[in-house]
């Protein structure tokens, strides 16, 4: 490596070793000379070396006491130091590098070899600062690559929540339609939506379900239960509006707002790439209407080949059915509504999940009550075909 006129300052009491080095360094480099200590420091209050030669034994300040102000100073601690020195004892040299020295030059020294480890130790020296600045800019450029990273970031969860906020208000919308066609109903998707979440947080609480709650996303699983009851669409308002008890005929045809809501959700499926949030949706809507022991609809499926959502939203959908006011009966108290919900243990209802709605009925009672007209006319056979 090229080494064009770096800095060198020499620091010695002996002129004759000054001129020596002076002579032996100076066509390659700026030398300066300093035949003190005291001098040197001097001089650096002007001029920053890229190396410094310094003499051990000098008269005021030696070498020693001389490396510990360079070390000590941050505008000098970096300077490389080579000292200079007749002494030959090991524990000499043990306390030069020990202080911060790089290297030991016996004197009298030979100017080839005084000039062959300068230059060694210089060329060193610049790739360290090579080394250090293209360090330097690569952390800068992670710095730049960081600060992109995060504002890219925030980018992507600003547009995220707004296809989320567009998403929720797409499924209220269509939650509302669902609702608008039924002249009883008051908040039922709303409600059996936070009756969902109580139950939920219950299982998370007891640590049951738990392997499987962690694979959900909890908020697209909230929000597409607004679809559990999308398939009322498709049901004639001769049914839908019916003030009293359906006939089986018309019961049956009920029933089929189950199957209607999984076929309109694959007919979105079949528009989109979101599988992940239809998934939620398709499940609630098909199964929320099954039954533990099998007597349930659309598929009579019974136990845990009911997917866990479909469980959970059957609890929810038939505690919202209980405490609402319907024109064939008056909403049972949320203690009757318990009652009943836990007399259908380990026949309507998951055993496990009775359970732990009994633990946070109270919950359940404050998140999904309401004194206005509620829930959907498929819950008028609630305590007869239903």
């Amino acid at each position: 490596m090229d080494i064009e006129r770096l800095m060198v300052m020499i620091a010695d009491d002996n002129i004759a070793n000054l001129k020596v080095a002076k002579n032996s360094l100076s066509d390659l480099y700026d030398v300066f000379t300093i035949p003190s200590a005291v001098k040197m420091f001097d001089l650096l209050e002007r001029n920053k070396p890229k190396l410094i030669l310094l003499d051990i034994d000098m008269p005021g300040m030696d070498g020693f006491e001389a490396i510990k102000i360079l070390k000590g100073k941050p505008e000098t601690a970096d300077i490389p130091v080579i000292f200079l020195t007749a002494k030959s004892d090991a524990e000499s040299e043990l306390e030069g590098l020990s202080l911060g020295a790089i290297d030991y030059i016996s004197k009298p020294f030979m100017p080839q070899l005084l000039r062959k480890r300068v230059e060694l130790h210089l060329t060193v020296e610049l790739q360290r600062h090579m080394l250090e600045e293209q360090a330097q800019k690569l952390e800068e450029k992670s710095d730049e690559l960081r600060h992109f990273n995060e504002n890219l970031q925030r980018l992507v969860e600003e547009k995220t929540g707004k296809v989320l906020e567009l998403q929720s208000a797409i499924l209220k919308t269509v939650a509302d339609l669902v609702e608008s066609r039924d002249d009883i109903t008051g908040g039922h998707i709303e409600r059996t939506q936070h009756g969902l979440k109580v139950l939920i947080d219950g299982l998370d609480e007891l640590g049951l379900y738990k392997e499987q709650i962690q694979e959900w996303d909890m908020d697209l699983m909230l929000q597409s239960s607004q679809l559990h009851d999308v398939g009322k669409i498709a049901i004639a308002d001769s049914i839908l509006n019916k003030p009293g008890r359906l006939t089986r005929e018309e019961f049956e045809e009920m029933k089929r707002h189950t199957t209607l809501g999984v076929r309109i959700i694959e007919r979105i499926e079949a528009e989109t790439s979101e599988g992940e949030f239809l998934k939620y949706a398709k499940i609630l809507a098909g199964t929320h209407h099954e039954k533990w022991d099998g007597s349930g609809y659309p598929d009579g499926l019974a136990g845990e080949n009911i997917q866990l959502p479909g469980r959970l939203m059957a609890i929810a959908d038939v505690y919202d059915a209980l405490v609402s006011d319907r024109p064939y009966k008056k909403a049972f108290s949320h203690d009757e509504a318990v009652r009943i919900i836990l007399e259908g243990r380990g026949n309507h209802f998951d055993p496990v999940l009775a359970d732990v709605f009994a633990q946070v009925a109270d919950r359940f009672k404050a998140s999904c009550s309401s004194n206005e007209i509620g829930g959907n006319n498929d819950d008028k056979n609630v305590h007869g075909q239903h």
